[in-house]
């Protein structure tokens, strides 16, 4: 089964809780899509790249947040890089957090699929149990995808 909105999908229904969603604009605001997915329950307050989902990892958790950019910065500069990206331990360090929390582990990347700009940011509750835990975490971002020509508008 396939949780799909705001032209983005993911495979549900295998351990792992998944929100697709915008967040309400502010006046004048336009927002784009996120999709979260997290092997622990997604609390309903929580930030873009996963402040108030990361401190409830146990060491063998992930969360992965795929947040979407302006769509004028596809195929640019920090956007360059083509198509999904493939999960590798040796990607991820404590250091990629913006606070180190515990032995918390960060990967993130950017890059442009189907014409869109984004960033994935994946989290593990261990760095120590990266070996055993990313496989998990790629074989989770593998069944992301992303509409082509999806529009705001």
């Amino acid at each position: 089964m396939r949780l799909s909105n705001h032209g983005l999908s993911v495979t549900v229904g295998d351990g792992w809780d998944h929100r697709i969603f915008r967040r309400t604009p502010a006046v004048g605001e336009r927002t784009l899509p996120i999709l979260h997915a997290s092997t622990r329950p997604l609390p309903a307050d929580r930030g873009d790249f996963g402040s108030g989902v990361v401190d409830l990892l146990g060491a063998a958790d992930i969360f992965i947040s795929l947040v979407e950019f302006e769509p004028e910065h596809a195929g640019y500069g920090l956007y360059a890089a083509r198509g999904m990206p493939r999960l590798a331990p040796s990607q991820f360090s404590p250091s990629r957090l913006q606070r180190v929390f515990g032995d918390r582990s960060a990967a993130q990347h950017f890059f442009t699929e189907g014409g869109r700009p984004f960033c994935l940011f994946v989290v593990l509750g261990s760095h120590a149990r990266r070996m055993a835990v990313v496989p998990r975490a790629a074989r989770k971002v593998n069944q992301l995808n992303v509409e082509r020509g999806w529009s705001l508008m």
